[in-house]
């Protein structure tokens, strides 16, 4: 393949990953192919960066008119209004499967059940109001580049299950995306996204990395435990705890 046409084919999986997780439209000659979804895999990290560049910007805005609080909650809005709250949809749905079923088949029923139980309004309010709190927290320059370092490196970490578990639905929205992931498109994948953990302190991002480390292997673990691999709304689950851990982490540092 020439350089140009190695070029467009790239730029059509970044449109592809930008408008899968976003409400960002791709432009028209992107067009549109299930195994465009695969090959985006790679890119989903530098949405994240983008994600957590706007979070940021906005962050950063509103401190000028508002205390800390109020200016996280605005960019925890900005986030959520752009994603459409794709992640923590699958947060709320893995809680109330995992939080009320006992067997794989009650598991992945419940996950596609489009109502929100108890199990999963708990989660959601714990997971944004841990988020709210620690970055509200944070130093303004720290949390607006923490929150670009979590969106980033936190969907590096949820697509590495890409690499090691296998898809476990016949049929649903993540198929197309849930291929195998070649060594090397997750590599490019990690090195969009982990290295933003390593500023403005490396050992901080040592930290924060071997705690990822530790939560993958948990979790992934988990997964197959309970239905035998993953869904798409484990990769939305995977993606909050890490995003969590990664906030909380830094809090733990500065704090210590």
């Amino acid at each position: 393949m020439n350089p140009l046409a190695q070029l467009r084919s790239e730029l059509r999986y970044f449109f592809t990953a930008l408008s899968y997780f976003t409400r960002v439209p791709a432009p028209r000659w992107v067009g549109y192919a299930p195994h465009y979804l695969n090959g985006a895999a790679r890119y989903f990290p530098l949405v994240g960066v983008l994600v957590g560049a706007l979070g940021a910007l906005v962050y950063l805005a509103a401190l000028r008119f508002f205390p800390a609080g109020i200016a996280v909650l605005l960019s925890m809005a900005a986030t959520l209004f752009v994603t459409g709250a794709f992640h923590e949809d699958g947060l709320a749905d893995c809680a109330d499967a995992f939080g009320g079923a006992y067997s794989r088949e009650d598991v992945l029923r419940i996950m596609q059940d489009s109502r929100i139980g108890a199990f999963g309004a708990i989660a959601l309010v714990i997971a944004l109001a841990l988020k709210w709190q620690t970055l509200a927290v944070l130093p303004p320059l720290r949390a607006a580049w923490l929150m670009i370092a979590a969106h980033a490196a936190s969907r590096a970490c949820a697509i590495s299950y890409l690499v090691t578990l296998d898809y476990v639905r016949a049929e649903g929205k993540a198929k197309p995306v849930a291929q195998r992931m070649t060594r090397g498109a997750f590599a490019w994948a990690m090195l969009l996204g982990v290295p933003w953990l390593f500023w403005p302190d490396w050992r901080e991002g040592c930290l924060i990395t071997g705690v990822l480390f530790a939560l993958r292997i948990a979790l992934g673990r988990y997964f197959v435990r309970r239905v035998g691999g993953y869904t798409g709304d484990c990769l939305g689950l995977a993606q909050q705890i890490f995003e969590l851990a990664i906030y909380l982490t830094g809090v733990a540092w500065m704090w210590s």
